[in-house]
């Protein structure tokens, strides 16, 4: 695909028209349409200087009256000349050079192209009040010009009216040039900043969908670690237990390890996907309301008493998006449990239905006496994740000790009817 910076033909362009970076130069440098622009405008410039002397030393001179003295057409083929010279350095001081030959244009025939694409280059570089000055101002040195050397086959004021019509002509060729060139600039950077914007947009969805993944790749592993703690726990504070038991522990150990190391494979997986340029890998099955006896018994299994009060009234109809915030609200509460209050019973209450919304609450008696060495250690990331997705879901989320002294974490979903 053809960057927006770079045409396809710069050397088809004006220099300040190519790349950014000779728009921001002061002087740009010139392109081979510069060049031949250039060239061209010496070369005319040239011819009209040799003409317009030719046409001064005849013995009857048709564009205007003749110099008092042949010195004197000689003097002003040498300022053309001169001028001829200066239209290699227009493009760099158009407004200074405009400024030092206006005087010039009071008497001077051969330097009329030159002295005009002078005027030019003004009204196409210069904002439009400088190129309304110098317009006047060259208004006046052509009322002069024209009663200095008038022309032999016109009278004063159509010789007037040729120099209005001339300088009007200029100044609005100039102006349509300049104006096209600020439009294809505008549209330039218009493109550009579009196409800055569109990246700035992908990165942050990018940025948004890897918090997603950590987020629920912390959800997924605290509560594999934290099953896999409680079995290792069993087994140290029993050591002395029965084969059958110890082999059934270390069974769960293993696959709980074995689960846990399955997704964090799949979530870098996806990331690397995702470095990758991959971005249409399959996701593994996101959990919904109806992987929470699953949840429960997993919790079960490894010692937990859990209590479970399940009201909803109509479980087949639960939104995906719902129903997996509703799995990641429970499991985060168990996982908590586990750590921060091991051997206290757990009751988990989802009540709620459709236009009622969807009510999760986890509770847990508050440990006493419990030394500080038996806790898992955590990142105090779990509740601060858990409150951003009831918050994105349009929810409500309480937590922390209530009125008997337990910990609940109490989250309200909506449910729309």
């Amino acid at each position: 695909m053809t960057s927006l910076a770079v045409p396809e033909h710069p050397w088809l362009l004006p220099g300040e028209l190519v790349v950014p970076a000779e728009r921001d130069r002061a002087h740009p440098r010139r392109t081979t349409r510069d060049w031949v622009v250039d060239s061209l405008a010496f070369l005319v410039s040239l011819f009209w200087v040799l003409f317009a002397t030719a046409d001064a030393l005849s013995p009857d001179p048709a564009m205007a009256a003749p110099l008092p003295h042949d010195w004197m057409s000689g003097a002003d083929a040498l300022i053309g000349l001169v001028c001829c010279g200066l239209l290699w350095w227009r493009r760099r001081w158009p407004l200074g050079l405009v400024v030092a030959t206006t005087p010039l244009t009071l008497f001077s025939l051969a330097a009329a192209v030159p002295l005009l694409i002078f005027y030019f280059t003004v009204v196409v570089h210069r904002r439009t009040a400088v190129a309304i000055a110098v317009t006047g101002a060259g208004l006046v040195t052509n009322l002069v010009f024209s009663w200095a050397r008038p022309d032999p086959n016109w009278p004063y004021w159509a010789t007037v009216s040729w120099g209005v019509v001339i300088s009007f002509g200029v100044l609005a060729w100039g102006m349509f040039v300049r104006a096209r060139r600020q439009l294809i600039v505008s549209l330039r950077e218009r493109a550009e900043r579009a196409e800055a914007e569109q990246q700035l947009r992908v990165t942050q969805a990018r940025h948004l969908e890897r918090t997603r993944i950590a987020r629920e790749m912390h959800d997924v592993l605290a509560h594999r670690i934290s099953l896999l703690s409680l079995h290792a726990g069993a087994l140290e504070f029993r050591p002395d237990a029965p084969a059958d038991e110890v082999a059934r522990a270390a069974g769960v150990i293993r696959g709980s390890a074995h689960a846990a190391l399955q997704d964090l494979r799949e979530v870098i997986g996806v990331l690397r996907a995702e470095d990758d340029g991959a971005g249409d890998a399959p996701e593994p099955p996101q959990p919904t309301l109806g992987d929470l006896p699953a949840l429960i018994a997993e919790s079960r299994a490894a010692g937990v008493r859990v209590n479970v009060s399940d009201s909803v009234t109509d479980p087949g109809e639960v939104p995906a998006a719902l129903g997996r915030a509703a799995y990641r609200i429970v499991q985060e509460g168990l996982t908590n449990a586990r750590k921060h209050a091991a051997g206290a019973a757990v009751t988990v209450d989802v009540a709620g239905g459709p236009g009622a919304g969807l009510t999760v609450a986890i509770g847990n008696r508050w440990p006493v006496g419990a030394p500080a060495g038996d806790t898992l250690p955590g990142a105090g990331t779990g509740l601060v994740g858990i409150s951003e997705r009831v918050t994105l879901a349009g929810g409500r989320l309480a937590y922390g000790r209530d009125d008997s002294g337990d910990f609940r974490l109490a989250a309200w979903l909506p449910w729309p009817a």
